[in-house]
C-alpha cells in the first residue's frame, strides 16, 4: 500500500486536534490534515518556492495545464456524445446539440457513437448483428451511411469526433470518402478518431485483428494524418473504458500513458519524427466520483506525458511534450436507482474534469443506465457543462488548487505510483507483451473485485444503492425506444446498396485492400477508394482480415 506522508502540523491543545485516523484511498492513505513536509515538490524550507514539476501554467511538465491562460481565454470544448438508431436519427440529434448551444462562448464539437454491429466491424446484415442494429449506438456500414450522418452539417466547421477502435481505419477512411465526395478539403478537417485499440484488449475487447497487426494499423492512421489530413487527432488515447472495467484511478493513468508509448514505439519504429506526428496525439480520461483524485491524476498525467516525451522519445517540439486531453463523466458510477441523483453525480465529476484541466467534456445523461438518453436527459447533460461554464466563476483563474499541499501531495504520489506500474510494463516487454500474458486483464479484474467487496459491506456507499434507498420503487424519467425497423430498414438499404454498385470496381478494390496488407504498406489509400467505390464496412474489415487473421484471446485468456 503507498502512503502519503502526513504533514507535521504546529502543536495544539487537545480539544482542537484533528481525529489521527487515516482513511484509504485507491490504496492511498489519507491522512486528516497536509502541510508543505507531505508534498515533495515543495522546498520545505521555502514553501513560497515551487518546485520545477509545478511550474507555471503552459510550462513543462504542464502540471498546471497545457495553455498559459487555459480556460480565461478559451473555454473547453463541450463535446456531447450521441449516436442512436439509424444516420437519419442521430443526425437530427447531432442538430439539436448544435441549436442547443448556441450563444456559448465554448466551442461545440459531435462525438459519434457507434453501434455494436459497427464496432465490431460487421455489416447490420450480419447475422451476428440481430438484434444489435441502432440499439447502443448509430448503425453505419456505408458510405452513404456517412454522408447521412452528417447532411447538413459543416464538417470543415465543426469537429467530429469518431468512439470506434477496432474498424477505426475504415470508419475514417469512409468519413474521408464523403468529405472529398463533398468537395471538402481534407486539411480544413479536424476532429479526433479514438483509434486506440490496445485498451480493448485490456477490457472492452472490441478488438478484431492481433494485438500486433491491430498496431500496424494505428500507425497507418498516425501516418495518413500526419501526411494528409494535418488537424486531425489520429488517436485518442483512452484510459475512461480501462476505468469503466473496474480499474482504480492510478491504474487507468498507467495503462493509459504506457498505451501511448507504445503507440510513439511503433510510429518512431516506423521511420515516423515523432515531432510530426506527436502534436496531434491525444488522450481520453474518465473523471469518477473521487474529486480530488480525478484533479490530481490529469495533473499527474500530464507531468508523466511531458517527461516521457521529452526524455524518453527524444521530442524538441513543446507540442510533442503536451498532454490534451478530453474527459467524460463516469458511465459506470450511474445507477438505475433514483436515476436523478445522476444529475449530481455528473456535476461534481465535470467539476473536476475542469479543475483538472482538460480540453474538452462530455457529461453523461442521467438516463444512460436505463438505456440511450431522451433530448430531456441530453438537455440537462449539456446544460450542466454550460452552468459549469458560465455561472460559477470556474474559468476565471488557472488550476485554482494548485499549491495546495493535500492536491500537490496526492498528484506526486500518484504520478510515482503510476510510474511504478510503467516500468514494471516495460520490464515484461511492453505493452503487446502485456496483452500475451494476461497482466492487463488481471490487474483490473482485482482492483473491480475489490470494489465490489468494498460496496457489499458497506464500506464503499452508493446513494440509492446500498444507502439511502426510500424512492427506489420507481425509475422516475421516461426510456427512449428503439423501434425494430430501425433494423429491417437499415438492412433493406444495405440489400439496395450492394446490387446497385460496380460489383467488378468493389471487388478489384477489396484486393487492392489485401495487398497492401499482405505487403505492409499503409493501407488507408486502399481503404478511402473502397469506400468510394461502395464497399461496405463488412466487407473492407474481412478483407483486412483475410490477411491479418482474427484475434480470439491468447494463452492466459
Amino acid at each position: 500500500m503507498s502512503t502519503i506522508q502526513p504533514s507535521k502540523s504546529p502543536e495544539r491543545p487537545p480539544a482542537e486536534r484533528p481525529d489521527p485516523e487515516t482513511v484509504t484511498l485507491s490504496g492511498y492513505e489519507i491522512e486528516t490534515v497536509y502541510g508543505p513536509e507531505s508534498v515533495r515538490t515543495v522546498d520545505p524550507q521555502d514553501p513560497g518556492k515551487a518546485d520545477a514539476r509545478i511550474a507555471e501554467p503552459g510550462e513543462f511538465p504542464f502540471t498546471r495545464g497545457v495553455h498559459p491562460t487555459m480556460y480565461r481565454s478559451r473555454l473547453w470544448t463541450m463535446r456531447q456524445f450521441a449516436g442512436f438508431g439509424s444516420a437519419d436519427d442521430t443526425n437530427a440529434r447531432f442538430k439539436y446539440l448544435l441549436k442547443n448551444s448556441k450563444g456559448t462562448k465554448a466551442n461545440t464539437g459531435l462525438s459519434t457513437a457507434f453501434d455494436l454491429p459497427t464496432l465490431m466491424g460487421r455489416d447490420s446484415d450480419d447475422p451476428l448483428s440481430a438484434g444489435e442494429v441502432g440499439r447502443c449506438g448509430v448503425a453505419i456500414d456505408t458510405i452513404d451511411d456517412m454522408h447521412r450522418l452528417y447532411k447538413d452539417i459543416p464538417v470543415d466547421q465543426v469537429t467530429v469526433s469518431q468512439t470506434i477502435n477496432g474498424p477505426a481505419c475504415v470508419i475514417w477512411a469512409m468519413y474521408l470518402g464523403m468529405a472529398r465526395e463533398r468537395d471538402i478539403d481534407w486539411k480544413d478537417l479536424g476532429g479526433t478518431l479514438q483509434n486506440d485499440i490496445l485498451k480493448e484488449f485490456h477490457s472492452q475487447n472490441e478488438f478484431i485483428y492481433p494485438p500486433e497487426a491491430s498496431v500496424k494499423l494505428v500507425v497507418d492512421t498516425i501516418e495518413y494524418a500526419m501526411n494528409h489530413v494535418p488537424k486531425w487527432n489520429s488517436i485518442s488515447i483512452s484510459g475512461y473504458h480501462i476505468r469503466e472495467s473496474g480499474s482504480t484511478a492510478t491504474q487507468e493513468l498507467a495503462f493509459t500513458l504506457r498505451d501511448g508509448m507504445e503507440y510513439v514505439e511503433a510510429a518512431i519504429a516506423r521511420g515516423l519524427d515523432v515531432d510530426l506526428f506527436a502534436p496531434r496525439l491525444s488522450f481520453f480520461f474518465n473523471s469518477h466520483n473521487e474529486f480530488f483524485e480525478e484533479i490530481c491524476k490529469l495533473r499527474a498525467a500530464r507531468r508523466i506525458w511531458a517527461t516521457a516525451m521529452k526524455e524518453r522519445f527524444g521530442a524538441k517540439n513543446e507540442r510533442s511534450w503536451w498532454m490534451r486531453t478530453h474527459v467524460q463523466t463516469a458511465g459506470c458510477s450511474l445507477t438505475e436507482q433514483q436515476p436523478l441523483n445522476n444529475i449530481v453525480r455528473v456535476a461534481f465529476q465535470s467539476l473536476a474534469g475542469v479543475l483538472g484541466g482538460c480540453q474538452s467534456l462530455h457529461t453523461d445523461s442521467m438516463d444512460e443506465t436505463l438505456g440511450l438518453p431522451t433530448e430531456t436527459a441530453v438537455r440537462v447533460a449539456l446544460r450542466t457543462q454550460q452552468i459549469l461554464a458560465h455561472e460559477t466563476g470556474v474559468h476565471r483563474t488557472v488550476d485554482p488548487l494548485g499549491g495546495s499541499w493535500f492536491v500537490e501531495a496526492l498528484t506526486d504520489q500518484m504520478e510515482a505510483d503510476a510510474n511504478e506500474i510503467v516500468a514494471t510494463i516495460d520490464d515484461m516487454g511492453g505493452v503487446v507483451s502485456g496483452i500475451h500474458k494476461g497482466y492487463f486483464r488481471r490487474a483490473i479484474a482485482e482492483a473491480s473485485y475489490r470494489t465490489g467487496q468494498e460496496m457489499e459491506a458497506g464500506d464503499r456507499i452508493v446513494v440509492g444503492v446500498n444507502a439511502y434507498t426510500d424512492g427506489n420503487e420507481s425509475h422516475q424519467v421516461e426510456i427512449l425506444q428503439i423501434p425494430h425497423t430501425v433494423e429491417t430498414v437499415q438492412c433493406d438499404r444495405l440489400e439496395a446498396y450492394r446490387r446497385d454498385r460496380d460489383e467488378s470496381a468493389a471487388e478489384s478494390a477489396l484486393e487492392s485492400i489485401r495487398t497492401a496488407a499482405r505487403g505492409g504498406e499503409n493501407v488507408m489509400d486502399s481503404l478511402v477508394e473502397a469506400s468510394m467505390v461502395r464497399c461496405t464496412l463488412g466487407e473492407m474489415v474481412q478483407a483486412l482480415g483475410d490477411i491479418y487473421g482474427r484475434y480470439t484471446g491468447g494463452p492466459e485468456w
